[in-house]
């Protein structure tokens, strides 16, 4: 079985992985999933303190940061499905 998927060669190189787009994309999409992760526990948060996620700014920065890597990686986003 063939694989179909077309993916960019990785670089060779330090200063070429710091300057490609395989470093660049998903920092930056790391970057604005904490910052909405942030404003979601200020924003909306959780008063109680039962909330395991909103309650907590460190695990709302965290949750927006792993969901903003996920889309951006996902097998879906590179044509797999």
């Amino acid at each position: 079985m063939e694989n179909s998927c077309n993916t960019k060669p990785k670089p060779k190189s330090v200063k070429e992985f710091f300057t490609s787009w395989y470093f660049w994309k998903p920092f930056i999409a790391i970057v604005i999933g904490g910052i909405l992760g942030f404003l979601y526990y200020y924003n909306v948060g959780c008063a109680s303190g039962t909330c395991a996620i909103t309650s907590n700014p460190y695990a709302s920065i965290f949750m927006g940061s792993f969901m903003g890597y996920f889309v951006v990686n996902s097998p879906c986003s590179r044509g797999n499905c």
